[in-house]
């Protein structure tokens, strides 16, 4: 029977492989269609959980900023925006086209700039099927470990570990570090100073507490994030120049 297995390890890769949009080779097992219902859902669960904001001005505020970073990913998806009275520092994009923002998340994104450097990265996931493709290395994983425990003897659990720390969570900032440079693209292209990214995640530093080190968490460090972003810097201000010469000066004010 284990013999079995190398063929259907090759099988998956060979029917599963796709391409994300900077060129990174990704593993996807499940469908857009199956992702987009699993969004939806989701993203239905989270309303019925969570207040919404009720302030007005606020709500306009956050559509505002989405709006005009959502105009710039194309494609004919109706995108549906809630703001959530919770402090949590947070926001999401599911696929399906659902994007939550916390109100907390105001606090330490002060400016349009800096809400669409958040929105621009989160929006940025469902685009480069981040989360298909999360799914798929957690089937793969599960199946890994079911291999691995029958063929060697090893303790699943040490296995599970291993597998944590050193594939899903380096895929897992992967992925980030991914999403930080096409959010960062997409907020340029809609008129956001994309310098703003980076006050954004000095920001998110100064506000942060104690964290993980990096081997064990599932995002980059603060730091590692400011460097990558400021290296992508001389890509993304020449489209925030061009689009600022294209009339394209958002106005979200709350």
């Amino acid at each position: 029977m284990p013999r079995l297995f190398p063929g259907l390890f090759i099988a998956l890769f060979a029917a599963a492989c796709a391409t994300s949009p900077l060129g990174r080779h990704q593993l996807k097992l499940v469908s857009d269609a199956q992702m987009n219902q699993m969004g939806v859902a989701a993203y239905r669960d989270v309303q019925k959980k969570t207040p919404t904001v009720q302030d007005p001005g606020i709500v306009t505020y956050v559509n505002c900023v989405a709006t005009a970073v959502l105009r710039e990913t194309g494609g004919s998806v109706a995108w549906e925006i809630t703001t959530f009275d919770d402090k949590q520092v947070n926001a999401f994009a599911l696929p399906g086209g659902k994007i939550g923002v916390y109100a907390g998340l105001l606090k330490v994104a002060q400016t349009q700039d800096q809400l669409a450097a958040v929105i621009g990265h989160e929006v940025a996931h469902v685009l480069a099927g981040h989360s298909a493709e999360r799914v798929s290395q957690q089937m793969l994983s599960q199946l890994g470990l079911q291999v691995a425990s029958a063929t060697t003897g090893v303790d699943p659990q040490l296995l599970g570990i291993a597998t944590d720390v050193f594939f899903l969570l380096p895929h897992s900032r992967t992925q980030e570090s991914e999403a930080d440079r096409l959010g960062l693209d997409t907020m340029a292209r809609a008129g956001f100073d994309p310098r703003q990214a980076v006050t954004l995640w000095q920001n998110m530093r100064q506000a942060g507490g104690g964290k993980p080190p990096q081997i064990l968490s599932t995002h980059p460090s603060d730091d590692t994030r400011i460097r990558q972003l400021q290296e992508r810097m001389s890509l993304a201000l020449p489209l925030y120049e061009q689009a600022r010469q294209q009339g394209k000066r958002p106005e979200c004010t709350r």
